[in-house]
This record gives structure tokens, C-alpha cells and sequence, in this order.
């Protein structure tokens, strides 16, 4: 990030003015891997909970290896989905492993899982049997496509799992299919787990039972999909591939200025359309021109109203544009690069260094703040770098330890993920 840009993270992310966080005192264990998971848990962890990630022998979380960017096992995917968690390595094919794993679910509040579902049946893991071993717990269980079903089986990473739910249908330009160009299925899943988490734990502090979250990458994206669907349904036409422009409101889009910038501005209302031709674009006569009154007509004639703005907004230079536009009230953005969103104005100041592989890397706060509290910004954590510490916790503490009382289960398989992968 940029050189001299970011504030560092309190040693401890004390809360201001002392106050306790919304998560403070609640314990996390998490056997998760790539990306839906951790984010769900890393978020958790923001608002003041113990995280404790279980990770393989080996090189742990592969997620830790999609890239190099912070250091060897420190990617930049994991440097984002990671901070303020402790790693601890366990074997669950050996016996005192999975007798540690046991002891942590028996004491937390939480229990997140992504591992694949024929994985977590083996582990003896799957969210129904620790809800009944330990009535308080919140056991959520992440997966692909769903624990049932035809898809149930199937390894789901985010490109996959964008596919099937429709959204290379609608992304990208006429003709060309393309991916989002981040993990929205992952954010997605994670999204709802961390949010059914979160109600979960309120339910129990009602009725002193935790019980069982379920969600699917699937069926978190297929929820956000639900416009273009019910727009196919209700029509029978879907939107089609638009590019950087909307489906169904013209005009909305990016346009070129005459210093090759790319601009792009949203009309929501017919006042806006008025004043977008009269007073930006100099077009007095589509305002009054039958054919595009009204959100439905400008749509049925794209073209034809593309055609009258894009070689106006071309004659303009950017700033004379800008200032057109905000005298208009018009709703407008520049399409930045990435580099640029890490220098943006309205981020400035948020930046935040935490320590990551032994260096510094600059990370936003969440996007969501509460009163009188600070978010938990802590460190990455090395594979392992907690588990002796951990053990020697579980070891001095065996009052209502849950330790299991069978065999451990032949865990098989690669383990990979139900829900996650870049």
C-alpha cells in the first residue's frame, strides 16, 4: 500500500473508551479453508471473538499458498480472510488431535466448518451431532450446493458456483460471458453464515440454546440473483450482457470524455433526464422527443439515445463534464483502477497496518462501525504459531472439556472445502 498512508493497529485493538465489543468473551473454533469460511470467521474475529482456526499439518490452509504476496504462506487472499485469528495445527486422523479438537468444541461458543460434507461425516463433525452433544453451541455449517441434493457431492469454488447460479448470464459484454471479477460466491456464503451466526447467538442469549446455521454458496448467490430472475419469470426475456451498463435503465453507463477518461453517470428519473439533456450534453430536443420518455422507452430505443450521448459527452473535457453534472444534480463516478481505489480520497485515513509474515501491510477496517468501540485489527497468524499454546490451555483446563469418548474417525479423502476457493 502506500508508503506513510496507514495508522497502525493497537497492540490489543482496545476498544475506545473501554467499552466491551459486541463478540467480546465469545469463543470461536473453526475448521475452515479458503474463503467463504474464513471470512465469515474473520469478521467474527473484527468484533472482538477468539478465533481459533484449526489448520493441517503441513502447509495448513491452502488458500495460505494462492500467491506469495506477503511472504511464504502469507497471500494476499489469506492476509485479507485471516487477521486476529490463532492458527492451531491438529491431526485429526490421530487420536490426541481429534481428543484436542473435541476439548475446543466443548468449549466454545461457535463451531464454523467448510470441509466438504462426506469429509464432515467422517470427522463426525456435521452440525446436527455437535448441537446435540453440546446444546449451547452454535454449529454452522458451510458447504457448496447443499448437504442434500443431486449437486451435494461436488467440489464448489466461486467461479463455479457463478456459473451455476446464473451470473456469467448477466455479466460482462454483449456476447462474452465473464466472471466477477472477485469471489462474490465466497463473500457472498460468508456473508450469510457470519449474519446467521450473529443471529444464532442472539436466539441463545433468549433461550440459552445455540442450535444449527446452514447456508450454500449456491443458494447465497442464487438470492442475489433473485431481480434477473423474477425479471425472467415475470417477462420471459432475461437481462442481457451489458458491459459497464445497466440492464434496464438508460441511460446508466460509462462514457468517454474528450481527455479519455471514463465517466460513468446513472439517470433514475425523468427530471434527471430532462436535465442531463438541457444541461449537461446540450440536447434539449431528446428531452422532449416522444420516443424516450420514460425509463421503459430509452430501454426498447438503447441505441439510438447511446448514440446522442456518447459523441456529446465525447466533445466535453472531464472537469467541465464533472462540474456539468454535479450543477445537475446527476448521480455520477470515475471507473478507477485498482491503484486508484487504494489512493481514493474517501479512503483516506482507514488504512490500518497490521503485521503480516514479518512485515507491515496496510488493511481497511470493516465497513461497519459501532459506537464506542474499535474493531479487533490483529495480526496474521504463522501456520501453527499458536498450538503450543493452545495445547498447554487445553491441557490446564479440563473441567467440561467434551472430550470425546470414541475413536477418531479416519478423516479420508483431501478434505477440500464444500464452500470456498478462489
Amino acid at each position: 500500500m502506500r508508503a506513510g498512508s496507514s495508522r497502525s493497529a493497537d497492540a490489543a485493538g482496545q476498544s475506545a473508551g473501554g467499552l466491551p465489543r459486541p463478540l467480546d468473551g465469545v469463543l470461536v473454533v473453526t475448521l475452515e479453508q479458503a474463503v467463504a469460511a474464513p471470512f465469515a470467521t474473520r469478521q467474527l474475529a473484527d468484533l472482538g471473538a477468539r478465533v481459533i482456526k484449526i489448520e493441517r499439518p503441513g502447509r495448513g490452509d491452502f488458500a495460505r499458498d494462492y500467491d506469495s504476496a506477503a511472504g511464504d504462506g502469507m497471500s494476499s487472499w489469506f492476509v485479507w480472510l485471516n487477521r486476529s485469528k490463532e492458527s492451531v495445527v491438529l491431526d485429526l486422523k490421530t487420536g490426541p488431535g481429534r481428543r484436542a479438537l473435541d476439548r475446543l468444541i466443548g468449549r466454545a461458543d461457535v463451531f464454523v466448518c467448510n470441509l466438504a460434507p462426506a469429509a464432515i461425516t467422517r470427522l463426525g463433525l456435521d452440525a446436527d451431532r455437535l448441537s446435540a452433544r453440546h446444546p449451547a453451541l452454535v454449529a454452522c455449517q458451510l458447504s457448496g450446493y447443499g448437504e442434500d441434493g443431486p449437486y451435494a457431492g461436488r467440489k464448489a469454488y466461486d467461479l463455479l458456483v457463478q456459473a451455476e447460479a446464473g451470473v456469467l448470464a448477466v455479466t460482462g459484454p454483449p456476447g462474452e460471458p465473464a466472471k466477477v471479477g472477485i469471489s462474490i460466491a465466497d463473500i457472498a456464503g460468508g456473508m450469510y453464515a457470519y449474519s446467521g451466526i450473529l443471529a444464532a447467538l442472539l436466539q441463545r442469549e433468549r433461550t440459552g440454546r445455540g442450535g444449527v446455521v446452514r447456508t450454500s454458496l449456491l443458494h447465497a448467490l442464487a438470492e442475489w440473483m433473485s431481480h434477473p430472475m423474477l425479471l425472467a419469470t415475470l417477462t420471459g426475456s432475461p437481462p442481457a450482457r451489458n458491459g459497464p451498463r445497466h440492464a434496464t435503465i438508460v441511460p446508466y453507463g460509462s462514457y468517454q470524455t474528450a481527455d479519455g477518461d471514463e465517466i460513468l453517470l446513472a439517470v433514475q428519473n425523468e427530471a434527471e433526464w430532462v436535465r442531463l439533456c438541457r444541461e449537461v450534453v446540450d440536447l434539449a430536443g431528446l428531452a422532449t422527443d416522444g420516443r424516450y420518455a420514460g425509463n421503459q422507452r430509452r430501454v426498447e430505443h438503447r441505441d439510438e439515445v447511446e448514440g446522442a450521448l456518447a459523441p456529446a459527452i465525447a466533445r466535453l473535457p472531464t472537469a467541465e463534464l464533472l462540474r456539468r453534472l454535479g450543477a445537475a444534480r446527476i448521480a455520477y463516478a470515475s471507473v478507477r483502477g485498482v491503484g486508484e481505489v487504494v489512493a481514493h480520497p474517501q479512503l483516506a485515513g482507514l488504512w490500518t497496518a497490521i503485521s503480516a509474515g514479518g512485515r507491515e501491510v496496510d488493511v481497511l477496517p470493516p465497513p461497519v462501525t459501532h459506537s464506542g468501540t474499535n474493531a479487533v485489527l490483529g495480526p496474521v497468524p504463522r501456520h501453527g504459531q499458536h498450538t503450543e499454546a493452545v495445547l498447554a490451555e487445553l491441557a490446564g483446563d479440563r473441567a467440561g472439556d467434551g472430550e470425546a469418548t470414541e475413536p477418531a474417525p479416519d478423516a479420508g479423502g483431501d478434505g477440500l472445502p464444500a464452500a470456498g476457493g478462489a
